[in-house]
């Protein structure tokens, strides 16, 4: 039979210690998994309806329709890196985040581009017998920019949509 021999306190040190830089990439990563659209309820919310059934409107349409609520998204955390990729992920955001209100329609206000500075830093310790290191790494993601847009989340009746415009 083998015999084993018994770990030795540094050895369990390092272990403890690699399962609380575990834990603290864990807690990072969902850190950074924030919202990417809000909502502030102006109005009455109705049944949520299919992102593919919201109009967006570039000016305010004529003719009666419901304030529900405003609606902001980015693009943060998407995989899109040109400007009309990212105007995208935020249109589709708005859409979303609007028929999850009821509303059938954005009439969009503005999107507009924006910086990001993150920046981030990590520590990874190394124990041994003879001897201890620390890595140091520094994260800094400037050059990756968000777009950003908001609106108002509306509900125009069937027959207000389809009547034709001046």
């Amino acid at each position: 039979m083998i015999q084993w021999p018994a770990m030795s306190q540094d050895i369990v040190l390092a272990k403890k210690c690699g399962r609380i830089a575990a834990a603290a990439i864990a807690g990072a990563i969902a850190a950074s998994a924030c919202t990417t659209s809000s909502h502030v309820v102006v109005g009455q919310t109705r049944t949520p309806v299919s992102p593919d059934e919201v109009r967006v409107y570039l000016e305010p349409i004529p003719g009666p329709f419901d304030r529900i609520a405003l609606v902001d998204a980015s693009s943060r955390h998407s995989w899109s890196f040109s400007a009309a990729a990212k105007a995208d992920v935020v249109i589709s955001r708005l859409k979303s985040e609007a028929a999850r209100l009821g509303a059938n329609g954005i009439v969009l206000e503005e999107i507009s581009s924006g910086g990001s500075a993150d920046v981030g830093a990590g520590v990874a310790p190394d124990i041994s017998r003879d001897h201890a290191s620390i890595g140091v790494g520094l994260n800094a993601t400037g050059l990756m920019s968000s777009r950003h847009g908001r609106g108002v989340a509306i509900y125009v009746a069937p027959d207000a949509a389809a009547r034709p415009r001046r």
